[in-house]
């Protein structure tokens, strides 16, 4: 069985695209939990709390695993867009959110924390489309 080899342009695209898409669906669902009236304060904190976030901690993580897709080369295994050590962060995250969920009933709190993670990806995922588009239109 063949792996689904790309090239690095597309590795380049599919890391910060997944953040983007991950985060955008954190700040929907947690735009749900938070609801109206106080939404708007606690929208604000959630973006404190994420821009310090990405800045603190996500941007050195999105740095070092563009770094280590810059060094790819092309027909790499699509999956190897993150290191296995990096997906298993992902499904540990994963079941997180929904133990939490089972345990806590979703509201205003969860609804800040998932905005706040979101947007600590969403603007995290930036340094990848920077170096996607410098890989593709310069």
């Amino acid at each position: 069985m063949n792996k689904p080899g790309v090239s690095r342009s597309v590795h380049l695209f599919a890391a910060p695209f997944l953040w983007t898409a991950v985060g955008s669906f954190l700040m929907v669902r947690g735009w749900g939990w938070i609801g109206p009236g106080n939404g708007r304060f606690l929208l604000l904190i959630a973006a404190l709390l994420g821009t310090a976030k990405a800045f603190f901690i996500l941007d050195h993580v999105a740095r070092r695993i563009l770094q280590r897709i810059i060094l790819f080369q092309d027909n790499t295994c699509l999956g190897a867009v993150y290191s296995w050590k990096t997906w298993i962060v992902v499904i540990v995250m994963i079941v997180t959110g929904v133990v939490i969920r089972a345990l806590v009933q979703p509201g205003p709190f969860i609804g800040t924390v998932y905005c706040a993670v979101g947007w600590s990806l969403c603007l995290s995922s930036r340094l990848g489309w920077q170096q996607w588009y410098s890989e593709v239109y310069t």
